[in-house]
């Protein structure tokens, strides 16, 4: 998809963790999702910084009211759901030529 490949899907929280440990080579941008089983988004959010606090996350959900806290604990994107094939290329492109992200 526009010249990007994923590495990896996880059901929840818990698996996303496993995943982002499994990887040698950590992935140039982790999109999660807010509610998610086992463990939110949030908590793996903290969770994968504390691993690499370089990681690049992204998160995507229809809870706008998480927006701030997602970015507070280290998001450095936010796709509201629903969102265009076009607005996810966008908002990866940014992520991946920034430091950090405005909050949009």
């Amino acid at each position: 998809m526009a010249g990007f490949q994923v590495l990896g899907i996880a059901n929840n929280g818990e698996e996303a963790i496993r995943m982002f440990n499994s990887f040698r080579i950590k992935p140039d941008i982790i999109i999660l999702d807010y509610r998610m089983p086992i463990k939110n988004g949030i908590d793996a959010l903290k969770e994968i910084l504390q691993i690499d606090h370089n990681s690049k996350v992204i998160f995507a959900s229809a809870d706008k009211t998480i927006k701030e806290e997602v970015y507070a604990n280290g998001a450095m994107g936010f796709l509201d759901k629903p969102f265009t094939h076009q607005k996810l290329i966008t908002t990866l492109n940014k992520c991946l030529n920034s430091h950090k992200l405005s909050h949009q």
